[in-house]
């Protein structure tokens, strides 16, 4: 019988760019960024003398003195992460509550305001 050859060092047969490009090997669309409405937050760069201000503040209120580290630090978490505006809902609900007083609720809303950025 005759001697079949088989050539095995064919390599296979390229693809034409169409076909790479139908097969979704071509580059992702860039994602357009969506941003967001700035907003007024605690300049996270002057906690300390906020702090301070604060624990001057709430030292001579009439709220209890085991509520008032627990106060400071729920105002500063949503001041600077969420918004100022939700920092003084939050301590709208100490008013509400009469645990602080409305001149209190003002200074604090104050002090907010001053050690605020918009980001």
């Amino acid at each position: 019988m005759a001697d079949i050859k088989v050539n095995t060092n064919k390599k296979a047969p390229t693809q034409s760019k169409t076909d790479a490009d139908k097969q979704g090997n071509r580059k992702p669309k860039p994602k357009v960024k969506v941003g967001s409405k700035r907003q007024s937050m605690l300049n996270t760069q002057k906690l300390a003398p906020f702090k301070y201000d604060m624990n001057e503040v709430l030292s001579a209120s009439s709220m209890d003195p085991a509520k008032t580290s627990a106060f400071l630090a729920s105002v500063i978490a949503k001041g600077s992460r969420v918004s100022t505006r939700e920092a003084k809902d939050y301590a709208k609900t100490f008013l509400d509550s009469g645990d602080l007083t409305k001149e209190e609720f003002d200074k604090v809303s104050r002090l907010m305001d001053k050690y605020s950025k918009y980001r």
